[in-house]
């Protein structure tokens, strides 16, 4: 008789691959660092394969890993989904969610409006900031979830992976100019470490004189030809101009966008709430 795939240890591979970290698994749900190394252990038994290459500091998947996971997020999703289903009308509470502004105009409002048709009985509060900023909010346990760019201090499990594009007005080429004009989010953000990063490595003379905190204020100066900027591509208005290598203009590194719970959030309606975001904003891979 062939050995059951065991959901908790799926869950367990999920984390660690998201965080290629068994340390980083441990955190994401909540188990000891031991207790993860012995769920990864049960499942390679299970398969008859490593699914992990151990490294000193580090893991990454083999080549059987890279074959299971898609498989398995999609397990995870189906179990989130199911469970949904059956909580519906059970479920009540409030979950306070936090996220930057281009991720609440993008990525959520979607994910919100299915949830509030199947959990009429919870109510969502929406804090709206950047990244960084909300991270001393969910130490502080006034966040139960947030959604935002992984950076050195924000790990969390994988949702997706953000293509960074370059954008300008459609009625000012402000590409062209020297030193190029380049409008910035605040200091913290990803997107802006990104930016900067890739101006550096091209040699391009620019100068980074308009900043913001919110999309709204970077769109508004790319708008009115200030400025270009790189934005997270699922937050790029259709108005603007997309802009790449044609326009002198190097590429960029993509931003990994996670889920972070917090640590005392497990009510029924975070856990709805968190399967929803991962079932609709994850995308499947192909299975080969």
């Amino acid at each position: 008789m062939n050995p059951d795939l065991n959901l908790n240890q799926l869950r367990t591979f999920v984390a660690a691959s998201d965080s290629m970290s068994f340390v980083g698994a441990a955190d994401a749900v909540h188990r000891s660092q031991a207790a993860v190394s012995m769920q990864i252990m049960k499942l390679e038994d299970t398969v008859g394969q490593a699914l992990f290459a151990r490294h000193t500091r580090r893991i990454e998947l083999t080549a059987a890993g890279e074959r299971l996971l898609p498989y398995a997020r999609q397990m995870l999703a189906l179990e989130a989904q199911a469970l949904a289903a059956l909580r519906t009308q059970e479920v009540v509470g409030r979950v306070v969610l936090g996220a930057p502004d281009d991720y609440v105009a993008s990525l959520l409002p979607p994910v919100l409006e299915r949830f509030t048709k199947l959990f009429a009985n919870v109510e969502i509060e929406l804090v709206c900031l950047q990244s960084t900023l909300l991270k001393p909010l969910l130490q502080k346990g006034q966040i139960d979830l947030a959604l935002v760019t992984r950076a050195e201090d924000l790990e969390g499990t994988l949702i997706r992976r953000e293509e960074m594009v370059w954008v300008g007005s459609q009625r000012h080429a402000v590409w062209k100019k020297s030193p190029l004009p380049v409008a910035l989010f605040d200091k913290g953000c990803m997107a802006r470490e990104h930016t900067l990063a890739a101006l550096d490595k091209s040699g391009r003379p620019y100068g980074a004189s308009y900043s913001s905190p919110s999309l709204l204020g970077i769109v508004a100066m790319v708008d009115a030809g200030l400025a270009v900027a790189a934005l997270a591509e699922c937050s790029i208005p259709p108005h603007l101009v997309r802009l790449g290598h044609a326009e002198g203009l190097p590429p960029l590194e993509p931003l990994e966008v996670v889920l972070i719970r917090g640590r005392s959030s497990n009510t029924p309606a975070v856990e709805c709430l968190a399967g929803e975001i991962m079932a609709a904003l994850r995308p499947l891979r192909a299975v080969a």
